[in-house]
C-alpha cells in the first residue's frame, strides 16, 4: 500500500492540473483574462494553494492554457510559408486562423491583448506576425494581394472576427468562415479597388493610433 502512494499522488496532481487548465480555458473564454486566480481555483474545486503550486503566476497559467492553440497557429503559418504560392498560403492563413480563433475566444483575447507578463504568448504572436508580413510581401509580388495591405490589417481582422456573436459554436465557426471569405475578397488585388484609409497602428488593447 505504501509503495502505491507516490503514484496515487502523482495521478491526483495530474488530475488537478488538467482540471485547472480546463477551468481556466472556459473562464478565460467567457470572462476574459482578468478572471481572478481564486475564482479559477474555486470553479475547479481545488484550494488556492493547489492552484499556485501548479501555476505560481497568472502568466504561467495563461501560457499553459493556450499552449496547444499557440502551436496550432504556428503550424498554420509554417505550412503557409512553405507554400510555393504565397497568395494561396496567405488565404489559408486567413481562413484557418479565423476558424481557430472562432473556436476559442479566450485564446483570441490572450493573442490580441498581449497579457502583461505572458511573454511566451506575446513572443509567439510577434514571431507569427513577422512570418505573415514576409508571406504578404511575397504575395504582393505575385500581383494577387492588394499593395496597400499592412500587417496590422491582420490584427484588425482578428478584432472583427472576435466580435462575431452567435447562438452556438457551430454557428460561430460558420459565420467566421463567411467573414474570412469576405476578408480575402477585400484583400484581392483588382483594378476596381479603391484606396484604403491610412493604416492605424493597433495597440494590444485594440485602440488605434495614427
Amino acid at each position: 500500500m505504501t509503495r502505491n502512494l507516490p503514484h496515487s499522488l502523482r495521478s491526483d496532481a495530474r488530475d488537478n492540473r488538467d482540471r485547472l487548465l480546463d477551468t481556466a480555458r472556459a473562464l478565460f473564454s467567457l470572462e476574459g483574462l482578468t478572471v481572478p486566480m481564486r475564482e479559477i481555483a474555486r470553479r475547479a474545486h481545488v484550494g488556492p494553494a493547489t492552484l499556485y503550486r501548479h501555476f505560481p503566476t497568472k502568466e504561467s497559467l495563461v501560457t499553459a492554457a493556450f499552449a496547444d492553440q499557440l502551436r496550432a497557429c504556428q503550424d498554420i503559418i509554417d505550412r503557409a510559408s512553405a507554400d510555393p504560392d504565397p497568395w494561396h498560403g496567405l488565404r489559408q492563413v486567413i481562413e484557418n486562423i479565423c476558424e481557430l480563433h472562432a473556436r476559442d475566444r479566450g485564446f483570441t483575447e490572450a493573442f490580441l491583448s498581449a497579457y502583461p507578463r505572458a511573454s511566451t504568448v506575446t513572443a509567439g504572436r510577434d514571431h507569427m506576425l513577422k512570418a505573415i508580413a514576409d508571406l504578404a510581401s511575397r504575395a504582393k509580388r505575385t500581383g494577387h494581394l492588394r499593395p496597400d495591405f499592412v500587417p496590422d490589417d491582420l490584427i484588425l481582422m482578428l478584432l472583427a472576427n472576435k466580435g462575431i456573436q452567435t447562438a452556438s459554436p457551430a454557428a460561430q465557426v460558420a459565420a467566421s468562415r463567411r467573414f474570412a471569405a469576405f476578408v480575402i475578397q477585400a484583400l484581392t488585388n483588382c483594378p476596381h479597388n479603391t484606396p484604403l484609409p491610412p493604416p492605424a497602428r493597433l495597440t494590444s488593447t485594440g485602440q488605434g493610433t495614427p
